[in-house]
């Protein structure tokens, strides 16, 4: 296994760098033509390894040029000044994780044994893993590619199966409950269904270890030896692991203490670019500390975590506009950043005087909005927004020929008519 895995590693470098040669292209065919006659010769990959390798590398170049236009709209938008460098050198492949597709690379056997491509031919072996999971292939469910994983702390290789579950398509009625899910570093998540209900989830605790392995980072950094810098691998594996360990934790409670319910997420994209600021050498150590905490919100995760597990529990999650959340006042809709002092937890409407929990606020506004994207659906029949798609495309089915900026526009105008009473919220 070392063998396989160590060449398919060596390829996509290898095509990388070939197609960061070719003015850093995209595209799988005109790699294709430039590196698989090599691939094949050179690194001894089969005809299917070879295409998945020149697929892969095509994907990550897109993936820097999307960020790269990303950052370009940002920087004209005076978001940030930071260049993105993403394309300024080959992108480099360190792991040893690479992809079978299922019926070419892999497959499964009589007896519970798969059999997988070598570059010494197959190998069949035994497997064990997850009781539901292996219930679902053993009924003979749809499986995609999958990845043959290296763990360096253990030396042993696990093979990460794609399993497609046919579940029902949604309906509105099917979802009697709404929740907004306000997400933010000080509290992970604060949840409100439309009875009012809350559920906190405070985050200082995780912060807490956070700041422990930037500090022992920042010491082994400081130390320069090999020894040092080998620590510093296993930290960086250990802490992202830590992190998505965490985040699965807190979609689970989501969906347990919720069920049946629709969840509404925030459209936070491209917030890094608004909320981030040009380095400045002579901040405090306090700033510093503040911009990493920022730099290190895993918020992304924790959504898309949450809107591939809701369906499984009979849930959905839908995206909507993040905008004002947290500074709307959802008794008398007044707006105002006044309405947060300090921007502080503490929300005081300078209207009306309601005063209450500045997150809790944000996600019961979430849950109007949610409530309105339901109401559409039952109306309509189709549900617009959705958490994997942006907002153009989101909007698109109601646009006509308007522009995605009019379509929020016009949603924004629609929000601020929204008040909130849990008596009549069902």
């Amino acid at each position: 296994m070392d063998a396989i895995s160590l060449a398919y590693r060596d390829a996509l470098n290898y095509a990388s760098q070939r197609a960061f040669e070719l003015d850093k292209t995209s595209s799988a065919p005109r790699l294709h033509k430039a590196v698989y006659a090599d691939l094949r010769a050179q690194f001894g990959l089969g005809a299917q390894l070879a295409c998945t390798v020149e697929r892969q590398v095509a994907a990550t170049y897109q993936t820097q040029w999307t960020k790269l236009k990303q950052n370009l709209k940002a920087r004209e938008a005076s978001h940030t000044k930071r260049r993105y460098k993403g394309l300024d050198a080959a992108p480099k492949f360190v792991s040893r994780t690479l992809e079978y597709q299922h019926g070419r690379d892999y497959s499964w056997k009589k007896g519970g044994k798969v059999s997988i491509s070598t570059l010494d031919g197959r190998l069949v072996l035994e497997y064990e893993g997850y009781q539901k999971h292996l219930d679902c292939i053993a009924r003979g469910c749809e499986t995609g590619a999958a990845k043959l994983y290296h763990q360096k702390s253990k030396k042993r290789y696990y093979l990460i199966v794609a399993v497609h579950i046919d579940l029902p398509d949604p309906q509105p009625v099917g979802h009697s409950n709404v929740v907004g899910v306000d997400v933010g570093q000080r509290y992970h998540f604060v949840a409100t269904d439309k009875d009012g209900k809350s559920l906190f989830e405070k985050g200082a605790q995780v912060r807490q270890q956070k700041d422990h392995f930037a500090r022992t980072k920042k010491a082994l950094q400081r130390k320069g030896t090999r020894s040092a810098t080998r620590r510093l691998v296993m930290l960086s594996g250990r802490e992202r692991r830590f992190i998505a360990d965490r985040n699965h934790t807190l979609a689970k409670m989501l969906l347990t203490r919720f069920p049946n319910s629709i969840f509404g997420l925030e459209d936070l994209s491209s917030i890094r670019e608004r909320i981030e600021r040009h380095a400045d050498p002579k901040v405090s150590k306090k700033v510093k500390r503040t911009k990493r905490h920022q730099s290190q919100w895993s918020f992304a995760e924790l959504q898309t975590m949450l809107a591939y597990k809701a369906p499984l529990y009979g849930s959905l999650a839908v995206r909507v506009d993040a905008n004002y959340t947290s500074q709307a006042c959802y008794k008398c809709g007044h707006v105002s950043r006044g309405n947060r002092p300090n921007a502080g937890l503490e929300f005081k409407c300078e209207a009306c005087g309601h005063r209450g929990h500045a997150d809790r606020v944000a996600s019961v506004n979430i849950a109007l909005r949610t409530l309105l994207v339901r109401q559409d659906w039952m109306s309509t029949g189709a549900l617009s927004m959705r958490p994997d798609v942006s907002d153009g495309e989101a909007s698109r089915p109601h646009s006509g020929c308007r522009s995605a900026q009019e379509v929020k526009a016009a949603r924004l105008r629609r929000y601020a008519e929204l008040r909130w009473n849990p008596d009549t919220s069902a």
